[in-house]
């Protein structure tokens, strides 16, 4: 039988602002594939079906050609549709410039934006003539840059140059949006001191961090036919850190 829910793929979906993204999803009705590449996140898997829709957890390295062709052949034979792919996963290999090899820089590279021309090419032959949508998860440093993250930064920024070119090519078959997100809430912002948070509040001024589900919505909203004449756009969800 034809499968009338529409479907997402949400990469690195297993923590952090990629678990709120699959969440999102699931509660809207999508039927869920994501990805992770560590233990089996079952606790995500069952929250996911909670919400009544299938879920499909696939263990894949997304910098890999052979395992991301292999993640979205998976999802055709199981699902018959693709409707959205979401850009979450990501990696980070902090070091200043001088101190990073060429592994550090490429690692961050494969990771976060060679995988994304991967995951895209593969989910538009699926998308085919009913269209779809992709958002990417960039980052403000993208933008703006950070000391001591050029691999990062030039990742980020990378991914919206191929957002806005993707988003050219094919129009208004399949909408191509990014995000960038500042600073959120996550396990990496927790443990900071607050004399730190104190001066990174300084830069933001809403004076707070981002939570996940503010990313997650507007992942939501830029995949649904409430955005359907918006493409090529990159959302800053940062505070007001960078107008």
């Amino acid at each position: 039988m034809e499968n009338t829910r529409k479907v997402a793929v949400i990469t690195g979906g297993a923590r952090g602002i990629g678990r709120h993204i699959v969440m999102e999803f699931a509660k809207a009705g999508y039927d869920v594939a994501f990805t992770y590449n560590s233990s089996v996140p079952d606790a995500v898997i069952n929250d996911a079906k909670s919400f009544g829709g299938e879920v499909m957890a696939l263990k894949c390295d997304v910098s890999s050609e052979q395992e991301v062709t292999s993640l979205f052949k998976q999802v055709e034979d199981r699902f018959k549709r693709l409707d959205v792919l979401i850009n979450n996963a990501g990696i980070t290999n902090d070091k200043l410039m001088m101190r990073m090899t060429f592994e550090d820089f490429t690692k961050v590279i494969n990771t976060n934006l060679n995988a994304c021309f991967l995951t895209t090419k593969n989910a538009i032959k699926i998308m085919g003539r009913s269209g779809g949508s992709i958002v990417n998860v960039s980052s403000v440093v993208g933008i703006m840059g950070n000391a001591g993250q050029s691999n990062y930064c030039s990742s980020k920024a990378g991914l919206i140059g191929l957002t806005k070119a993707i988003a050219k090519e094919y129009g208004g078959r399949v909408r191509v949006n990014a995000v960038a997100p500042g600073f959120i809430e996550t396990d990496m912002t927790a443990v900071l001191p607050e004399e730190i948070k104190k001066e990174y509040f300084k830069q933001i001024p809403m004076k707070r961090f981002g939570k996940p589900e503010e990313v997650s919505s507007v992942c939501l909203f830029l995949a649904s036919d409430a955005a359907s004449y918006v493409t090529g756009q990159v959302i800053t969800i940062d505070g007001g850190m960078h107008m």
